[in-house]
């Protein structure tokens, strides 16, 4: 495990409630390919801070990666709800276009 990793875990367990340091434990997991301890933490921050705009498009995707396409689009669909309810227009533009490629490849 990389320091990095252990820094960012060690973090996110003395502030537990700091989606940030979950979001880049979570975004350093899926890079040494501990894609379900992602999803874990990218899960939480869900139901914990469902404003925390940047976990809707990787969480859709990583459930792409895992062929959850259904979970994937309603991820993308709640993202683009929040985007709009906090006036994100960059985050709704990408949650969009991974909708719109999602779409066509579930056709």
């Amino acid at each position: 495990m990389s320091s990095r990793i252990q820094t960012l875990a060690k973090a996110v367990k003395e502030h537990p409630d700091d989606s940030f340091y979950k979001f880049t434990l979570a975004l350093e997991m899926l890079k040494i390919g501990e894609r379900r301890k992602a999803q874990v933490l990218f899960e939480n921050i869900l139901v914990n801070d469902p404003e925390y705009i940047g976990v809707y498009y990787h969480l859709g995707k990583l459930y792409v990666d895992l062929q959850e396409n259904e979970l994937a689009l309603e991820t993308y669909i709640r993202g683009i709800e929040i985007a709009d309810q906090i006036k994100d227009g960059h985050a709704r533009s990408e949650l969009m276009s991974a909708k719109f490629d999602l779409e066509l490849e579930m056709d």
